[in-house]
């Protein structure tokens, strides 16, 4: 408990006399919304004016919703999985090759970074951060786009994308009782949509800024590409390294937003523009490159087969997957498993299926 020194005032035809001080007994957590009601800008989301859960909770003396929400998405198994899934590069041999998992810690301090910096709510940044690819699949947006096109084949026309399926995780998989906030801001982390709040945003661009930059240096490390490859207006304005071409992009996101009730969270046009002409650069010489899309077409596939036979075979399935059946289809709950699957676990389930095992006598 925190001890608050506050004092009483009583009003008389226009003056003020104080009549004492009173001590008020104050928990962390009432401590530390007190703070960002005096500290965050007007557009922030601040932790008073939290929307709530879908369950109601037994409150918490020290930490907030939005600090709860940060440690259960830690703590959680999908959480650990990441550093055993793939960010661009299959199953790299290299240790310094960035992981799901590694990308998602340099995106929460990329995002932080910019909450602070804007009088923003941190903890609900980080939240959001640490979420945004609890549902991705084994083997990166390739298995994403396998497990989508299985499931329209198979006539589920809303398919498979990752952002919805981290929602899925936390609500029904994992059962984390997130925030509405936290959620909302997990949803619309990907291009093309905007989330409810300002922290949501800055999640969505820091996704892009930490993603881009460890991309091109796991590129050039793995010779795809080189530095002076790198398009010129992009450098000259970002910088010629990782680490000035991110804080460009995080200075300009600093100096261009506006944290009102009503902001919005942007580069300037210039930067704006670098931004693109890096992010299509990579597109087109690093993320469609042959010499990676070789072994691509591989995983590609192993994720369809895995698809097909566990639809076909679904008490195969670890149980609490097998419970998902009655409720959300088979379908449905066959995507549940196999996108929770890390990138080795999918290749032992595919080669234990697939390649005939040596006779022993």
């Amino acid at each position: 408990m925190a001890l608050v020194k506050t004092t009483k005032f009583i009003q008389n035809k226009g003056e003020k006399h104080k009549v004492g001080v009173c001590i008020v007994m104050m928990t962390i957590k009432q401590r530390t919304i007190e703070n960002e009601n005096l500290l965050l800008c007007e557009g922030a989301c601040k932790s008073a004016d939290c929307k709530g859960r879908d369950s109601s909770e037994p409150d918490c003396a020290l930490r907030t919703d939005f600090q709860r929400d940060r440690d259960r998405i830690i703590h959680c198994e999908a959480f650990r999985r990441l550093k055993h899934k793939t960010q661009v590069f299959l199953l790299p041999e290299s240790d310094h090759h960035r992981t799901r998992l590694t990308h998602t810690l340099e995106v929460a301090q990329i995002a932080r970074t910019i909450a602070r910096a804007l009088r923003l709510n941190e903890d609900l940044t980080e939240a959001i951060a640490l979420g945004h690819d609890l549902g991705h699949t084994p083997f990166g947006h390739d298995g994403e786009m396998a497990l989508n096109q299985s499931l329209l084949d198979d006539g589920v026309n809303d398919g498979f994308e990752h952002s919805r399926q981290s929602v899925r995780v936390v609500e029904v998989i994992e059962r984390l009782n997130l925030t509405v906030e936290v959620r909302d801001g997990i949803l619309n982390h990907s291009s093309g949509t905007v989330a409810d709040t300002l922290e949501g945003n800055v999640v969505r661009l820091s996704d892009k800024i930490a993603y881009i930059n460890h991309d091109i240096e796991d590129a050039v490390d793995s010779k795809v590409i080189t530095n002076a490859d790198l398009p010129e207006y992009a450098v000259r304005v970002l910088g010629n390294s990782k680490s000035k071409r991110i804080d460009s992009l995080i200075n300009s996101v600093v100096k261009s937003s506006d944290g009102s009730s009503k902001g919005v969270i942007r580069y300037d046009d210039e930067t704006q523009r670098a931004h693109d002409e890096l992010r299509e650069f990579m597109f087109k010489q690093v993320y469609k490159n042959s010499r990676i899309n070789t072994e691509k077409e591989k995983a590609a596939h192993v994720v369809k087969y895995l698809y097909g036979y566990y639809k076909d075979n679904l008490l195969q399935m670890e149980k609490p997957y097998q419970d998902l059946v009655e409720q959300y289809g088979e379908r449905r709950a066959v995507c549940d498993y196999i996108s929770g699957m890390t990138d080795n676990f999918a290749i032992d389930r595919f080669v234990e299926l697939c390649v005939p095992k040596a006779w022993k006598r």
